[in-house]
């Protein structure tokens, strides 16, 4: 099978890529590396790298492609936020070049949005037919509305042209090929804690979020490639915890003082975050299998190499 996909040098696409390489696929990539690392693509011998952004390459990626997986964007709040015109580019403009790539060639679209789409919910947890609450003109609208506009540019498609595409939402996720300087919860707390920091917790900490390892995602973004369902679908993992919860966890795990510095909580900051997992579940047989306290575990393993380098 053949496979494209954009953003290939990010934490996702890099985990991703080396999945569909360890099956015997043939995988082409794309990326400008705005914030994917090319060392996350070490050991991916036989990856087809095309390098540049995903509107201008395209025409250098074959047109017998069987699924291509859109996930060239910047992800954490500091980098969409530094990266605010390209964020919006790549989801929109860059979204619209995919879906054309597709309509002519054929191959299935995966795109990937996220659980941002539903801004700071009020309702929990959050279902694929939840429409959200998010602030248009905020800061995080780069990210939150140019995906938001990328899920109505695949239902067009979707509607109009019958296209083979469908919409996966992405909850907080973790692993290694992570940035450990992201500004991400659990790249953040796992680095404090190595470097015998006190952790930082904007808000109070009461704040929730739902934590998944990159291995499960992996095979739930796989899963719905060999599927032909539309989405939405929510791929995520529905145990819940609070910042304050996460950090004395990692502190148990990883070590470090456990100390922590409280900072103002940023503008439309989401108060709770857990998916909903039904649709992955009966649609794609798919669901979490990696406990939170493995994965740090993992991950910390992984991090410790990249912070004392």
């Amino acid at each position: 099978m053949k496979v494209l996909i954009t953003g290939v040098g990010g934490f996702i696409g890099s985990n991703l890529a080396a999945a569909h390489l360890s099956q015997g696929d043939e995988v082409f990539g794309i990326d400008n590396f705005s914030t994917g690392k090319p060392d996350n693509l070490k050991g991916l011998s036989d990856l087809k790298l095309v390098e540049g952004g995903v509107t201008d390459s395209l025409d250098r990626v074959p047109e017998d492609i069987n699924i291509s997986y859109h996930f060239a964007s910047p992800a954490s709040p500091e980098k969409y936020m530094a990266l605010a015109m390209n964020t919006m580019e790549v989801n929109t403009g860059g979204t619209l070049a995919m879906l054309q790539y597709s309509l002519r060639t054929g191959a299935r679209l995966v795109f990937a949005s996220t659980s941002e789409i539903y801004g700071d919910p009020l309702v929990s947890p959050q279902s694929e037919d939840y429409w959200g609450n998010v602030n248009p003109i905020g800061s995080r609208s780069v990210y939150d509305e140019a995906k938001r506009f990328g899920e109505t540019l695949v239902a067009h498609f979707q509607r109009e042209h019958k296209i083979n595409a469908g919409i996966v939402r992405i909850f907080n996720t973790y692993g290694p090929n992570m940035d450990p300087f992201d500004g991400r919860v659990v790249s953040t707390f796992i680095r404090q804690a190595l470097k015998n920091e006190p952790f930082t917790i904007f808000g109070d900490g009461s704040q929730t979020r739902s934590f998944c390892y990159i291995d499960d995602l992996v095979r739930g973004i796989i899963s719905m490639g060999a599927s032909n369902h539309p989405g939405p679908i929510n791929l995520g993992n529905q145990r819940e915890n609070t910042l304050l919860e996460l950090a004395k966890l990692v502190t148990e795990i990883v070590g470090g003082p456990g100390e922590i510095k409280f900072l103002d909580l940023p503008e439309d900051d989401p108060k709770t975050r857990k998916p909903d997992i039904t649709r992955a579940r009966t649609i794609l047989e798919w669901e979490p299998s990696v406990s939170l306290e493995v994965g740090i575990k993992k991950t910390a393993s992984w991090m410790a190499d990249q912070v004392s380098a």
